[in-house]
């Protein structure tokens, strides 16, 4: 698990990006954390990545996970 790149797009009022950002982060897993609303560049990238305006956006290499799905982000991680 600790060899992934895990990246999140979020914003700070989203209770679905806070769940998701303290899931990984209660699983030891390292990311890098994207506030969507005030970096226009990521938001851009989320959208390219995953045609979501939506957040949170959950990158696990080149897998996507569009809102907080703990089963998938488990399956993932563990992949």
């Amino acid at each position: 698990m600790a060899d992934k790149k895990v990246v999140v797009y979020s914003v700070s009022n989203c209770p679905y990006c806070k769940m998701a950002k303290d899931y990984l982060a209660k699983k030891g897993i390292s990311f890098t954390d994207y506030y969507v609303s005030e970096n226009k560049e990521a938001a851009r990238e989320m959208i390219k990545k995953s045609g979501q305006k939506s957040v949170p956006v959950i990158t696990i290499d080149d897998d996507i996970v569009v809102g907080f799905k703990q089963e998938l982000l488990d399956k993932l991680l563990a992949k």
